[in-house]
């Protein structure tokens, strides 16, 4: 039986900064499964630039698909637009409560650890950090309490970029296929049990 396999949020989520699509998140994780004998197809429904206020939307499409698996890699840019973190929450909450609805298992991937990123001034990086650790902690909160896995990239992965400029793309701030190869890297293994999970539920 193929999974149906569907990702949501922002430009991470879409992989951009990418070099090729099968160095994007999807591609990576797909593949990933796939070799872990979890046959999938995988469809992106995330939008570069999009805010936890955008998921209704994705989510609406996405689940005219009916997936049985969703990724859901969202807060970057809640965080530049310095959105509340508990409103940012409430709406990853209710994006994870209805796709669990509709069948799915769900992982979430919450906000990234911004003050690694080039441009930030080194004296903002500690204000930055702490920004982003009370968005990473509320959305964890939240997805974990409507059943979600949660897979901790956001600020366990930061100390890699934080020293190799490589894991950015040429923009200074979205991931180059080296750093989506970091991201994928440390999302595997929770999409991996939640697939399985989901597998088991097809009969």
């Amino acid at each position: 039986m193929t999974l149906k396999f569907a990702i949501f949020g922002d430009s991470i989520a879409y992989g951009q900064g990418a070099s090729s699509a099968a160095d994007t998140p999807a591609q990576r994780l797909s593949a990933d499964m796939t070799v872990h004998d979890l046959p999938n197809e995988v469809r992106v429904f995330a939008v570069p630039g999009a805010q936890s206020r955008d998921l209704p939307a994705q989510v609406e499409r996405g689940l005219a698909w009916r997936p049985q698996l969703a990724l859901i890699i969202i807060g970057a840019n809640d965080l530049t637009r310095l959105v509340p973190p508990e409103q940012a929450a409430v709406q990853l909450a209710d994006a994870v409560r209805r796709l669990r609805a509709g069948g799915a298992e769900v992982v979430v991937a919450p906000a990234p650890d911004l003050s690694v990123v080039p441009w930030v001034p080194p004296q903002m990086r500690l204000v930055v950090q702490a920004g982003s650790r009370l968005l990473h902690d509320a959305q964890s909160r939240a997805a974990r309490a409507e059943g979600a896995r949660v897979a901790d990239i956001g600020m366990t992965s930061a100390a890699g970029f934080a020293v190799d400029p490589g894991l950015f793309s040429a923009d200074r701030f979205h991931p180059s296929s080296a750093g989506y190869a970091v991201i994928a890297g440390a999302l595997a293994g929770a999409v991996r049990a939640a697939a399985v999970v989901a597998r088991s539920s097809l009969g």
